[in-house]
């Protein structure tokens, strides 16, 4: 119970401050414990062998979202022709 209320709160936190921060690339970070947390939730609350599969596909699939948006914002990449 206590694992899942730490992610949950370290999930909420990272949310506040992705609201609250103006620069965009110093919000990204928090994107992605924002994925952490929802995912450490999904696992440790429901007791099904599925639900590992279920938490592990959100979390490579936000981790991939997140990357891809760095990416973009970083200017994507570079190619010297």
């Amino acid at each position: 119970m206590i694992a899942i209320v730490v992610c949950a709160v370290l999930a909420v936190y990272a949310g506040l401050r992705v609201v609250t921060e103006r620069n965009t690339m110093k919000k990204l970070p928090f994107v992605n414990v924002i994925s952490f947390g929802v995912a450490g939730v999904i696992a440790l609350l429901l007791p099904h062998p599925l639900t590992i599969l279920a938490a592990a596909a959100y979390f490579v699939g936000s981790t991939l979202e997140s990357n891809a948006i760095a990416s973009t914002w970083a200017g994507g990449m570079r190619r010297d022709d």
